[in-house]
């Protein structure tokens, strides 16, 4: 994937390009150029996961259906997922639940969520749905 550091923060932006320069961000080298010019795709995603849930879900999704590469993977199951889960799992684990029931890429993307401050009922309903395969030493089945 190519690095873009043109992905600037505008009053017209649309999710389609938040969710290219929150990718861009991801696959870039820490602390590196594009990294820093990329930061507040971080700082915007951490608003809605913390302000606009339903939204933060939306361009959530919108990132996993445009791109699923390791690194992505990584930085939105202990990232924004984690978060959204930890923040206003109550409200948003009947939608984790049935996307993954949906779509078993997805209940591997779960498979890297870790407890953090969720509460024990939303924990536990979503280890019942995540599928761990490939995470921490689990064989791929």
């Amino acid at each position: 994937m190519t690095i873009a550091t043109d992905y600037t923060p505008r009053d017209d932006e649309e999710d389609e390009d938040f969710a290219r320069a929150w990718i861009a961000f991801g696959q870039a080298e820490r602390h590196s150029p594009a990294y820093n010019a990329l930061f507040w795709a971080f700082d915007r995603m951490y608003d809605l996961v913390e302000d606009l849930p339903n939204k933060a879900w939306q361009v959530i999704l919108l990132i996993w259906s445009m791109d699923q590469s390791i690194k992505t993977v990584q930085s939105l199951s202990a990232g924004p997922i984690e978060d959204l889960l930890s923040k206003h799992g109550d409200e948003m684990i009947a939608l984790v639940e049935a996307e993954a029931k949906r779509d078993p890429s997805f209940a591997k993307l779960l498979g890297g969520v870790w407890k953090n401050r969720m509460t024990d009922e939303v924990w536990d309903r979503v280890q019942k749905v995540w599928d761990r395969c490939g995470w921490d030493g689990i064989p791929e089945e």
